[in-house]
């Protein structure tokens, strides 16, 4: 019979432990500013995320700020014909609704109008883009991000963004990494 190998964990104390932790930080702070990493609770209560409705009060209510979050990325995932441009569109009428600005990028170039307006979306006051290319796709979303007066940009979908070299390509082109 073979002879059992005995392990011992090695740990560290509490105290080596939360001086690498301050070590980390602090590298981590030199390297890309103050505030890079930080523990989310500290400075009491936590600050309030303005959020935007869907449209859906049990989706609003189950996302645990109201809607989805002003200024941030948000993906929608889900199979096909799961509601996940129907989502975009709600969302959309309700921005509209407050009085702001929405864009829809269609990559997909499959946008029904009167589907989007029988959601409630104004359809003169919307932004619409149907690309080539995704990298006129992204040129464009950066363009009306970065001017500020965009409330909401859909990009629908990423899926659909076909780069440049795969359209201009011939048939038999290897094109790894696209």
């Amino acid at each position: 019979m073979a002879a059992q190998a005995n392990l011992k964990l090695v740990t560290r104390d509490d105290g080596d432990k939360q001086r690498a932790l301050e070590a980390a930080i602090a590298q981590i702070d030199r390297a890309f500013g103050k505030g890079s990493v930080m523990k989310l609770g500290k400075g009491g209560v936590t600050q309030a995320i303005p959020s935007v409705s869907t449209g859906s009060l049990g989706l609003d209510m189950a996302l645990g700020i109201g809607g989805l979050p002003r200024g941030r990325v948000i993906e929608v995932f889900g199979p096909e014909s799961s509601g996940k441009t129907t989502l975009a569109l709600h969302t959309v009428a309700e921005i509209q609704k407050a009085g702001g600005t929405a864009a829809f990028v269609d990559a997909e170039h499959a946008l029904d109008p009167g589907y989007a307006q029988k959601l409630g979306v104004n359809l003169d006051d919307l932004l619409v883009s149907q690309p080539d290319t995704g990298e006129q796709a992204l040129e464009i979303v950066d363009t009306l991000v970065r001017s500020g007066a965009v409330d909401i940009v859909v990009v629908d979908s990423v899926a659909a963004l076909t780069p440049r070299a795969e359209i201009e390509g011939e048939m038999g082109d290897s094109l790894p990494g696209l």
